[in-house]
């Protein structure tokens, strides 16, 4: 599957998965970033995310927990 930073709900998923231990609700969205890109199947430009985008696949990786 390929992921783009439109995909939420499934790099929420694949986050939930990846990263069962970490504190989402205090997460740094630099951090947050680099797992998004570093995700097997993400194949989107890393510049094209923004605030909006990060805090949306937070969100939905806190209603994933």
């Amino acid at each position: 599957m390929t992921l783009t930073w439109h995909d939420t709900l499934d790099i929420a998923i694949a986050l939930a998965e990846k990263y069962p231990d970490e504190d989402v609700q205090y997460i740094r969205f630099t951090d947050l970033h680099r797992y998004v890109c570093e995700l097997d199947g993400f194949s989107d430009d890393p510049n094209k995310s923004n605030e909006r985008i990060l805090e949306a696949i937070q969100m939905a990786w806190l209603d994933e927990l």
